[in-house]
């Protein structure tokens, strides 16, 4: 029987934002999509502020300096914003 192995230690290599939801991709070829208005700092920030943002660590944050918001992928995964 085969398994599919999940990642205990999710990395993110790209972000986004629509006008409704946070897009982040993960290396190991998932994609993580959140409402935006979880995030209240990020559903009120400019387009150019969302799109400053630099990972934390090796992918396992992210941070948007702009607005001093930072998020966790494993927090986004698990839901817990």
């Amino acid at each position: 029987m085969n398994i599919l192995a999940v990642e205990l230690h999710p990395q993110a290599y790209d972000v986004s934002c629509t006008d409704t939801a946070l897009v982040v991709d993960l290396v190991d070829g998932r994609t993580i999509s959140a409402p935006l208005v979880w995030f209240p700092r990020l559903s009120s920030a400019a387009p150019d502020q969302l799109n400053n943002w630099e990972l934390l660590g090796d992918g396992e944050g992210i941070h948007w300096p702009d607005i001093d918001e930072d998020l966790s992928v494993a927090g986004l995964l698990t839901g817990s914003h």
